[in-house]
């Protein structure tokens, strides 16, 4: 199994091989080409963001400070916008739904690295995938970290830390990020 393949499915594998470096970058010559146009160049970024990311709905808008390791493992719905200087680590799956806004400074993590010493040595890693339901808003400076699935029609407050899932029609915030109303 390629490690490509290992690093999706959640399996350990090696964060240095080849073909994984070869793909960030890509990602990344593309990103700094994305960064470097001008506000009024719509076409050129459109085309870009297409280019970055595996699949991109309608209406989608991305700020500059654009930082993304894969690109290809991240699904973007209709509506969608993100603000500046945001963070995407989608060695995992990376789905976000329709009409979902993400505040500046955002920061989504699906990689992870071993606990244990020697294999974090080795240059081993996983990932576990993200999810952002239909309709939420992500606050400024907030990070989701692997795993978690923020449920349609949330809230996130800015500058939380989200280390579990929330549940649909949720507002959270804080750090660690904890439902504090629902909406239901």
């Amino acid at each position: 199994m390629r490690a490509f393949d290992k690093m999706v499915a959640g399996e350990p594998y090696d964060i240095n091989d080849h073909e994984l470096v070869e793909i960030r970058y890509t990602t990344r010559d593309r990103t700094d080409a994305f960064n470097q146009l001008a506000a009024r160049q719509k076409g050129e970024k459109d085309a870009l963001i297409r280019k970055i990311f595996g699949t991109v709905g309608d209406n989608v808008h991305i700020e500059k400070g654009l930082r993304v390791d894969y690109g290809c493992n991240t699904v973007l719905g209709n509506n969608v916008f993100i603000n500046f200087n945001f963070v995407l680590l989608d060695c995992a799956p990376f789905r976000v739904g329709n009409n979902v806004f993400i505040g500046p400074d955002v920061q989504v993590y699906t990689a992870q690295h071993p606990l244990d010493i020697t294999t974090r040595r080795q240059h081993i890693g996983s990932a576990r995938p993200v999810t952002i339901e239909d309709d939420v808003w992500i606050g400024g400076g907030c990070i989701l970290l692997p795993g978690v699935t923020i449920g349609a029609g949330s809230t996130i407050g800015a500058g939380s830390v989200v280390t579990r899932s929330v549940p649909p029609g949720s507002v959270a915030c804080g750090n660690p990020c904890r439902v504090v109303k629902s909406l239901c």
